[in-house]
C-alpha cells in the first residue's frame, strides 16, 4: 500500500496493513487500531485488516476549507445551551456529507479493500480512546459485514462522521478535551462470521482481581453484547488453575446475524429452545 501522494504528508500513510502498527502509533491509527496492531504482531488470532490513517482525515480536512468551517461551528457552542450542541452538530454532519474526498486516497481504500476480499467490519479508531481518565468506547461507529465498494466508502463516511455526533461532542466537553485535539482513523477487518461472540476482561472489571478472567458471550455477532442488546451469558475463571469458578447463562434476547447482502439483523431466538452455554468449557480454557 503507496503512502500518500498529497504535497506535505508524502512520508505518513493513509492506507497501511495493521501490521504495520502498535502502541506508539495512536496518533496515526488511533486506539483501536493500535492495539490491534500490537495483538497482531504478538501473535494473536487478529483478523487481517488495514488501517485509513488520520492522515487521510487531515486530507479530509483540508478540503474546501474544511477546518476553518468546524473551528467556526465549535466556537459557537454554548456549554450552558444543549440545543447549540445539536445544532452544531448538524451543521458539521452536514458540511461532512459535500465534502469530496480525495481521488487518491478513495482508490488506496479500494485497493486495500479488493486486496482483503470478501465482507469486512468497518470500525471507527479515535486518537482519544481508552485513556486511562476517560473511557470513549462507543463514541463513534461501527459497521458490520460490509459488501462492496460503495458501501465501504459510504461506511468509512459514516465513521469520520460520528466523531461529531451530538453524543460524542457532549462527552467530550463534560471530559473536558478539547474538540479539534481529536481526530478519527478507521480500521478495516475481514469479517469472521461467529458463532458466538462477546468480550473478554482479562482482569475481573468489577472487583479488579487480576487472577480472573471474564467472558461474556452471546450466540451471533458480537454486537448484541457490546451494545447491550442482550443479558449475556456470563463466565469468570480462574486464570492459573484455568477452572471456571462462575457461570450464568442469560436471556438471550436477540442474536445479531450478517445479511446475505451485506449489513446485519436481529433475529429473536425460539423461545421453546432451552439453551445450553454458548461457550463450553474447552473453549473457556483455550481463551484464558
Amino acid at each position: 500500500m503507496s503512502p500518500s501522494l498529497e504535497s506535505g504528508i508524502r512520508s505518513t500513510p493513509v492506507v497501511a496493513p495493521l501490521a504495520h502498527f502498535g502502541r506508539t502509533s495512536l496518533a496515526l491509527a488511533g486506539g483501536k487500531g493500535a492495539n490491534l496492531g500490537d495483538l497482531r504482531r504478538a501473535g494473536f488470532d487478529v483478523p487481517p485488516g488495514f488501517v485509513i490513517t488520520t492522515a487521510a482525515y487531515d486530507l479530509l480536512l483540508r478540503s474546501d476549507n474544511l477546518q476553518a468551517h468546524l473551528n467556526e461551528f465549535l466556537a459557537s457552542i454554548k456549554t450552558d445551551d444543549p440545543a447549540s450542541i445539536a445544532r452544531v452538530s448538524r451543521q458539521i454532519l452536514e458540511t461532512l456529507e459535500h465534502t469530496p474526498m480525495s481521488a487518491a486516497v478513495a482508490n488506496e481504500i479500494i485497493n486495500a479493500y479488493h486486496q482483503l476480499g470478501g465482507a469486512v467490519a468497518v470500525r471507527s479508531s479515535a486518537t482519544a480512546e481508552d485513556l486511562p481518565e476517560a473511557a470513549f468506547a462507543g463514541q463513534q461507529e461501527t459497521f458490520l459485514n460490509i459488501i462492496g465498494e460503495q458501501a465501504l466508502m459510504d461506511a468509512v463516511r459514516a465513521c469520520w462522521a460520528s466523531l461529531w455526533s451530538e453524543r460524542a461532542l457532549l462527552y467530550r466537553m463534560r471530559q473536558n478535551v478539547e474538540q479539534t485535539s481529536v481526530k478519527l482513523a478507521v480500521v478495516v477487518q475481514q469479517m469472521v462470521p461467529a458463532d458466538v461472540a462477546g468480550v473478554m476482561f482479562t482482569a475481573n472489571p468489577v472487583s479488579g482481581e487480576r487472577t480472573e478472567l471474564v467472558v461474556d458471550a452471546n450466540p451471533g455477532l458480537g454486537e448484541a453484547v457490546v451494545g447491550g442488546l442482550v443479558t449475556p451469558d456470563h463466565f469468570v475463571l480462574d486464570k492459573r488453575r484455568k477452572r471456571v469458578k462462575e457461570q450464568r447463562l442469560g436471556r438471550r434476547e436477540v442474536l445479531v446475524q450478517a445479511k446475505a447482502g451485506g449489513g446485519t439483523e436481529q433475529v429473536r431466538p425460539d423461545p421453546q429452545e432451552t439453551p445450553a452455554a454458548t461457550l463450553p468449557p474447552e473453549a473457556l480454557h483455550r481463551l484464558a
